[in-house]
């Protein structure tokens, strides 16, 4: 019994055995966090976050497997190793996403060093659970060692995917974030050299991890400078606003009396030009409905399109819906962008709401007598299913007789199989279409869809005091030339979301 009672004891956690389980969860938690770091960072840049995510988390595991299988070759002094393997871990990945953003702008084959370091940080990563299992074993049998590694692995990784996208990106924003779990990737080394019996072995590695702690801390601290910088490059213009929210990074830009919006990267509009767009967007729609009343926009936070609304005088009440809150946020309380939008977010008629349109639009009840679709490009998944044929038939649904849609629907010249899939797209929905472009200095030819349940009529009334359209303009609107001419395009469908796809491809030759 006490020979039994012995055994027992020698299998509690001793400090540093402790502090090795405990390191699991950590370390499980750190390696989670760079990955969805490199992938949130490359569908910000690159777009279409499905492919994004899919590539980087799947380069990132085959790269964690194939170094699982190298540790068989590590022979002695796992201990020295795993030290090592954190204070790398804690440099590649905690500066992974500066470096991204940095790199971005700087280099040509922006790919080659994401997935460069996407694959290094996996390659490391791959050996610290290995490295923890032959380690342990001095305290635990293999059962134990398995079952207690396992464990705190899975639980850190819940806590990652949780803590990402609810705390993380909308409250510390990418850089700082990486830097901070670099600092935790070296604070578990060092609680580890603190506490081992052989720390005055490893003094270097000590010294190291001090040094790397201090090099992240700096960086941690310096992250919006970082932030900016890498913005600077990018945008090459003064950076006037920054802000990155749940939902999307919001960059204003300012070069003389031209302010320009940029959501992830993407630019949404130029101040110099933006009337043209949103003149072409809103009035060839409510200027076909007899007395429009009740209007819907579905995006446009930035309250542009609203300004335009608003100069109809029958319009009685405007719903506007937009997924982020920091831009109607924004752009109803900043004296310059109040400027821009004439006011429109504060106008007693026009009534916000911060929901998901998608999610909206099914749950909605009503009628309008005209509905504004100004949503951002399908650039990504998340984005083109608000593409959808499911989606245009709940707009459909809450259209009223007489009710006519209008729908921006990216360039017909740049992109035109993307452009003439939501023409598609809102047929296969039942509605009546009536595609037209403007040219917009800033995007070129931009494309846009009437859309309604019945016939379009082709007379249109225009408000006062419009900069770009006139009766002749207006009309000239629905010449298409051979170059842009109707062409068979796929229906845009949940299940097969071929427009992202046909809008990425189109988008990379022109921009290749």
């Amino acid at each position: 019994m006490a020979e039994a009672a012995a055994a027992e004891d020698t299998r509690r956690l001793s400090a540093p055995a402790a502090a090795l389980v405990a390191s699991a969860f950590v370390v499980a938690t750190c390696g989670l966090v760079y990955e969805l770091l490199a992938s949130t960072i490359a569908s910000y840049l690159l777009g279409d976050s499905v492919t994004q995510f899919s590539t980087v988390i799947g380069s990132y595991l085959f790269a964690m497997g194939l170094c699982s299988w190298c540790s068989r070759y590590v022979r002695k002094d796992p201990l020295r190793l795993f030290v090592r393997v954190e204070l790398l871990i804690a440099l590649l990945g905690g500066g992974s996403a500066a470096a991204l953003f940095l790199l971005f702008p700087l280099v040509e084959h922006f790919r080659v060093a994401l997935y460069g370091l996407v694959l290094a940080i996996g390659f490391l990563v791959g050996l610290e659970i290995p490295l923890l299992m032959r380690i342990l074993r001095e305290d635990f049998d293999f059962r134990q060692v398995v079952s207690t590694v396992l464990t705190f692995d899975y639980v850190g990784a819940l806590a990652a995917s949780l803590l990402f996208p609810l705390i993380l990106v909308p409250h510390l924003g990418m850089i700082r974030t990486g830097f901070l779990f670099g600092i935790a990737n070296a604070a578990v080394a060092l609680a580890l050299l603190m506490v081992l019996p052989r720390r005055a072995e490893l003094r270097l590695e000590r010294a190291a991890a001090l040094l790397i702690l201090l090099v992240l801390a700096a960086g941690m601290i310096a992250s919006d400078r970082m932030q900016r910088w890498s913005e600077v490059a990018t945008y090459e213009e003064p950076v006037l606003y920054a802000e990155s929210t749940p939902f999307q990074r919001i960059v204003l830009t300012r070069s003389g009396d031209d302010i320009k919006l940029f959501l992830n990267g993407n630019l949404q509009f130029s101040s110099r030009d933006e009337y043209r767009y949103h003149e072409a967007l809103v009035h060839p729609a409510l200027g076909r409905v007899a007395h429009p009343q009740e209007v819907l926009i579905l995006g446009g936070g930035d309250g542009l399109a609203a300004r335009e609304v608003l100069k109809h005088p029958g319009v009685r009440h405007i719903t506007l819906v937009d997924l982020d809150p920091a831009m109607t946020r924004l752009f109803s309380r900043s004296d310059i962008l109040t400027r821009l939008n004439h006011g429109a977010l504060s106008d007693p008629r026009l009534h916000v709401i911060n929901e998901d349109g998608f999610r909206w639009v099914r749950e909605a009840r009503g009628h309008y007598d005209a509905i504004v679709v100004d949503l951002p490009d399908p650039t990504d998944f998340s984005l083109g299913k608000l593409y959808t044929e499911s989606f245009y038939r709940e707009m459909r649904r809450l259209l009223a007789p007489g009710g006519v849609a209008t729908v921006q629907s990216t360039s017909p010249l740049v992109a035109p199989n993307a452009f003439w899939s939501v023409a598609a797209t809102l047929e296969a929905a039942g509605l009546q279409i009536r595609p037209y472009h403007a040219y917009v200095p800033s995007f070129g030819e931009w494309g846009f869809i009437l859309a309604a349940n019945g016939p379009i009529p082709r007379a249109v009334r225009l408000p006062a005091g419009d900069r770009f359209l006139n009766p002749a303009t207006a009309e000239r609107l629905f010449d298409f030339p051979p170059d842009m001419a109707r062409r068979a395009a796929p229906v845009n469908r949940l299940d097969n979301q071929a427009l992202v796809r046909l809008f990425a491809d189109e988008w990379a030759q022109y921009e290749g």
